[in-house]
């Protein structure tokens, strides 16, 4: 499993969820009201593009 790099934090990065790193699916998932789980099938099924995921977030809220 490779770790995020914690040096590189440009935009791109930003963009991203690296869905192989614990934190970063549990902030997903905290900010979306939604389990880590949950939070996991969406990364699998979207990708890890922030903005797809923000918006699959809110339509599986709704």
């Amino acid at each position: 499993m490779a770790d995020d790099d914690k040096s590189k934090r440009g935009q791109q990065d930003r963009s991203r969820v690296a869905g192989e790193e614990a934190y970063e699916v549990r902030y997903f998932a905290e900010k979306h009201g939604l389990t880590t789980e949950q939070a996991e099938k969406l990364i699998a099924e979207v990708g890890n593009n922030r903005d797809e995921l923000d918006a699959a977030a809110v339509r599986l809220k709704a």
